[in-house]
């Protein structure tokens, strides 16, 4: 059975390694049983090489936001995302991603552009060729919207999407064809581009946006666009295959002589779908994209293959990062100016590859690699010792793939030491044990005083359940580079049609010590309804296992539990129950105190904070100085809905730390015990008296404690109008509440108690299916939003994302200010239909 082990990192200065790390050499390493490991690879960083501003150009995705609060504003701020492609309002490709809604939770969360699809008014693809007559029409309604809306200048119009593709047959082979095709796109093209600016004579319009790069057509049509005046403003096109990780350093280059040929002057890029679906989610592949289109500075939106609303698959649910939104986190958090990465070989599909910024205002340079599995030496050269000092503190930290629907916790910190910077200015951080699938994140900051804290990593082993051993149940090759929209999966292969009553997948798994470990399956479940298996150990009494539905299949997701194992060998066996999973792979973990420090100065700024390095104790970055105004978001993770503790690290003045719409104030090194919502928590820190406080991390500890939460079932409310009790084995109580909305009176009164007046969270359990007709490979899934209000008070419309199906249950947090004693709480949607509620708990923000 194949077993990966935790990655090993040694860190050195590059003295000591240089003769061994010249560019193209490599080294031979071997193992303890002295035998010989594959050489590691070199991937070089030069400080001294700016690219430019870091763009952040490359964190977009079409349909990305399916509605105002799905993904949740905790879930989109901190990607800082620049562009997002979604459909006009009112179109009818999809029932949600409307441009003018999502704009509202986009802008309000700092995005820069949304970009509109306006063929996405057509409900079919290809797009029902009804003529410019019936589509002109549609475009003008468009832009009178836009010019009248609010930010209409930051929306750019798409007129035509993959012309090549639809309408036009740009590409077919026969030249007859092409150039009737052809002729007629030039002719509309002119007729929408003249349309559109006189209605919105500002409007930034984006094109040809053909399926991908187009030597024959593109030169034609600069030329042609150029003499007519119809140029457009930004250059998109589609990079949507294997192949564009080698090809689009060819494609950009091929555009940028172009231009210089015709006569225009630069354009802006924007690659407006790329990736497939094997590299969604993964953060291994998601450097290989993204490294190439920041080093060119272009914009780029990941694909739409599956379901809207959770940014191409990197938010679970709506609230909850996984592996590839704590890598776009990363990215996000990259400042100043990119620098030259070069990695062992440049434009190669799956290989190890990597991007750098440096910031000599913050004294710190941050480098993010992947691709590849094995070793790899990362070399930076140019670190400047007046800058940095003659030592600095490196710390790498992994991105795992926890799936598309897994949880992921923040990325751990593997290592944390400081290195002395060599005589040349270089500095070598080997890497060992990588994962193709994870991405690593170093940092390196100057050392002060002290010594940072080294890290704590568990022992952590993984098992694929393809090399288990499998009864009644069949191996499945899913996504690899010749099949690359199928869905990722660890070793490219799964084990499904484990649906008979003696399907098992048993795996032998070796452990070093006695203890408690947390195992992680990795599962798809498209059965209709939470499906369970039996969990063995060593032939012992079964536990059941229960896995929530997913999107599909494959559209992997994470359950945990914990096991207690005796040091060595044993056989963990899960066997066919109630419904039907496929396996991946599992993991074992030892268990650990749940623990996370938020390095203060690699949060997210405001004001003029300083960066103070003059210590390396603790984690190691050192300290961020807030006085006055400034401040320090921390995006800080909750496996679950409860009580955490968090405690700001630091000395100085009282620090006021902000969750939820409340403020609490604490002095540094004392804990607070706060309510968090599962997922993402947007925490802010600054000084309360304006006096300087010094902040070198906010640590968080706790499982969430959900001790003493008041709890109420949906049931025992007051029922209005056609709002019914049904009985379901999958909601907490044995029922739901359901029929709620589509017509005010159709509500649900729910009396909760609050023991003070203040902020509290209202955690809503629900359940929501509502489904538009099928798509060609999009999900057409449907949030539904409820109206909340608090006694008399003005109600606040909540939306629920789809839950896959009516029988799973999720949560969504709603901050509520309750009076003490009694408050009567109503649910209702005067016009559509609200989500089936379960029940709801309620929580003092301040515990």
């Amino acid at each position: 059975m194949r077993k990966r082990q935790a990655l090993t990192t040694v860190i050195a200065g590059a003295a000591a390694l240089i003769a061994a790390t010249l560019p193209g050499a490599a080294h031979a390493d071997t193992d303890k049983a002295g035998q010989s490991k594959a050489a590691a690879q070199r991937i070089s960083v030069d400080l001294a090489a700016s690219e430019g501003p870091v763009l952040h150009g490359a964190n977009g995705a079409l349909y990305g936001l399916s509605d105002d609060g799905v993904p949740s504003d905790a879930a989109l701020a901190p990607l800082k995302l620049t562009t997002i492609s979604q459909k006009p309002e009112g179109g009818a490709q999809h029932p949600n991603g409307d441009a003018l809604t999502v704009s509202k939770s986009f802008f309000r969360n700092g995005g820069d552009d949304v970009y509109i699809l306006l063929q996405d008014m057509y409900t079919q693809w290809p797009y029902q060729d009804l003529g410019i007559d019936d589509y002109l029409p549609k475009v003008e309604k468009m832009a009178r919207d836009v010019a009248s809306a609010p930010h209409s200048e930051r929306f750019v119009y798409v007129p035509f999407n993959e012309p090549d593709q639809i309408w036009y047959k740009l590409d077919s082979s026969d030249p007859a064809a092409y150039q009737k095709g052809r002729d007629r796109f030039f002719a509309e093209w002119k007729t929408v581009y003249q349309r559109i600016r006189s209605i919105d004579p500002d409007a930034r319009i984006a094109g040809p946006n053909e399926a991908g790069y187009d030597t024959r057509f593109l030169p034609e049509f600069l030329t042609w666009a150029k003499a007519n005046n119809v140029l457009p403003d930004v250059m998109t096109w589609h990079e949507l295959s294997s192949g564009s990780l080698k090809d689009f350093q060819s494609h950009y280059d091929h555009y940028r002589a172009l231009e210089k040929s015709v006569g225009i002057s630069p354009r802006p890029i924007s690659i407006d779908e790329y990736a497939n679906r094997r590299d969604l989610s993964v953060p291994g592949q998601l450097v290989q994209w993204v490294s190439m289109f920041e080093r060119n500075k272009v914009y780029a939106n990941q694909a739409y293959w599956d379901a809207a609303g959770n940014l191409s698959g990197n938010v679970v649910r709506s609230n909850i990062p996984n592996g590839g939104w704590w890598f776009f986190r990363w990215y996000a958090g990259m400042t100043g100016r990119t620098v030259k990465v070069t990695p062992p070989t440049a434009n190669a599909i799956d290989t190890l590859q990597g991007l750098a910024s440096y910031d000599p205002s913050r004294k710190q340079a941050q480098i993010l690699v992947g691709g590849s599995a094995g070793a790899a030496d990362v070399a930076v050269q140019h670190v400047d010792r007046d800058l940095f000092g003659s030592r600095v503190v490196a710390t790498v930290s992994e991105a795992e793939w926890s799936g598309y629907e897994g949880a992921a916790a923040p990325p751990r910190v593997l290592s944390r030491s400081e290195v002395k910077v060599g005589a040349d200015g270089s500095v070598t951080v080997p890497l060992t044990g990588m994962k193709a699938m994870s991405a690593y994140r170093i940092t390196l900051t100057p050392a002060g005083t002290g010594t940072p804290r080294a890290a704590d990593v568990p022992w952590s082993a993984s098992y694929e359940a393809e090399s288990a051993a499998i009864t009644d149940g069949q191996v499945y090759t899913q996504g690899t580079v010749s099949n690359a929209n199928g869905y990722a999966a660890s070793g490219t292969k799964d084990v499904g049609s484990l649906n008979k009553p003696t399907s098992k997948v048993a795996f032998d798994v070796d452990v070093p010590k006695t203890g408690s470990y947390d195992l992680a399956i990795f599962y798809g479940n498209q059965a209709g309804a939470p499906s369970t298996q039996t969990l063995t150990i060593d032939g012992q009494s079964a536990r059941p296992v229960t896995y929530p539905s997913t999107l599909n299949w494959t559209y992997r997701g994470i359950q945990h539990l914990t096991v207690r194992l005796g040091a060595g060998r044993h056989t963990l066996a899960l066997a066919h129950d109630k419904g039907e999973v496929t396996l991946d792979k599992i993991d074992l973990t030892a268990a650990t105190t749940p623990a996370a420090s938020y390095e203060a100065t690699l949060a997210d700024p405001s004001g003029s904070p300083r960066y103070d390095y003059s210590s390396a104790a603790g984690v190691g970055t050192g300290s961020l100085e807030l006085d006055g105004p400034d401040a320090a978001v921390f995006d800080v993770y909750a496996p679950r809905d409860g009580y955490y503790t968090l405690t700001p690290r630091g000395s100085g003045a009282p620090v006021k730390l902000s969750l939820h719409g409340t403020t609490t104030t604490t002095a540094p090194e004392r804990a607070l015990r706060l309510f968090l919502t599962a997922g993402n928590n947007r925490v802010t820190a600054a000084s309360a008296t304006g006096s300087a406080v010094r902040l070198s991390s906010l640590d968080a500890t706790g499982a969430g404690d959900t001790t003493g939460l008041a709890s109420y079932e949906a049931e025992s409310g007051t029922l209005g109008g056609a709002a019914a009790t049904t009985s379901s084995e999958y909601a907490s109580g044995g029922a739901y509440v359901g029929s709620l909305g589509a017509g005010a009176a159709n509500n649900l009164k729910l009396t909760v108690q609050a023991p003070s007046a203040g902020r509290y969270m209202l955690i809503v359990h629900y359940a929501n299916n509502q489904r538009a007709d099928g798509h060609q490979y999009n999900t057409n899934i449907i949030s539904r939003t409820a109206d909340i209000a608090v006694g008399s008070g003005a109600a606040q419309r909540v939306t629920f994302k789809n839950t896959w199906t009516w029988n799973d249950y999720w949560s969504v947090g709603v901050p509520v200010d309750l009076a003490k004693g009694a408050n009567t709480l109503t649910f209702s949607n005067a016009s559509s239909y609200a989500p089936n509620i379960d029940r709801v708990q309620l929580a003092p923000v301040t515990g």
